[in-house]
């Protein structure tokens, strides 16, 4: 049998499992890899986490007068529609 590159020496058996192992090896890791980043379900919990990350860096005193303006608008709009409907 003629070997693929001229003047290498010839592996032994042993050495070409192993080679060929540890190729499996790494591809098996990489198809995990991949797999784990097209997954629907890591996706979720992914954005969820990032979500939860960003949500636990906003102040305090910021999250409540955001929240006071939408009750307030929620409120509002609320009391208009009535208002209307009885017109």
């Amino acid at each position: 049998m003629a070997d693929a590159q001229p003047g290498s020496k010839p592996v032994d058996q042993d050495t070409l499992v192993a080679d060929i192992d540890r190729t499996r090896a790494q591809l098996a890791r990489t198809i995990d890899a991949i797999s784990e980043r097209v997954s629907p379900r890591r996706n979720v919990e992914r954005a969820a986490d990032e979500f939860r990350e960003r949500a636990s860096q906003i102040d305090p005193v910021i999250a409540g007068a955001v929240v006071a303006a939408v009750v307030v608008g929620v409120g509002l709009t609320v009391l208009l529609l009535v208002r209307r409907r009885k017109r």
